[in-house]
């Protein structure tokens, strides 16, 4: 999907396919799944957000970084945006789970499913971590990259998935 009007984009190859970087004025507002058009070629004439992120994920995929240092503005309802903000403190080679999100937002226990709807939606994957949240049984559940790339991510991250060890949550 390209770019709206009045952002600029730059697809960048990454061990989880290409993505598509998208910023808006001085902040990034989208990192896109299965990106489609040329890959950047680290040319120097790049929106500085966008030469930005793009180092950072580099890094980040080379196992260099663990925290991103962007400026983001992902763009949802409140709701989403404090989910969003929620995801960002989940901390590299950790996971954490939807009714656990809840619960720190402050929302009633039926709240996960809510949570979870909000994590699909995010519009800036890996940067804020989505692929960090499991099921209540730490069993790897929805990602919108699929579940291929969010195990990849938390292998990346140093985290044991189920298909390793049983659960996320066991010893």
């Amino acid at each position: 999907m390209p770019a709206d009007a009045g952002t600029t984009s730059l697809v960048v190859g990454s061990p989880v396919g290409a993505l598509e970087l998208v910023a808006d004025g001085d902040a990034l507002v989208a990192v896109r799944f299965d990106a489609e058009g040329p890959v950047d070629d680290g040319a120097p004439r790049v929106h500085p957000v966008l030469a930005a992120a793009r180092r950072q994920l580099a890094e980040y995929f080379a196992g260099e970084r663990t925290r991103f240092d962007l400026p983001l503005r992902p763009d949802g309802t409140d709701f989403r945006r404090r989910v969003w903000g929620e995801l960002a403190l989940v901390p590299w080679g950790t996971t954490t789970t939807y009714g656990a999100l809840a619960a720190r937002l402050g929302l009633p226990p039926g709240a996960s499913r809510a949570v979870g709807a909000a994590n699909g939606a995010n519009p800036l994957p890996v940067l804020l971590p989505c692929h960090r949240v499991v099921g209540s049984d730490g069993t790897l559940t929805g990602y919108a990259g699929g579940l291929q790339r969010k195990a990849f991510l938390l292998h990346l991250e140093g985290v044991a998935t189920e298909a390793d060890q049983g659960s996320l949550f066991e010893p």
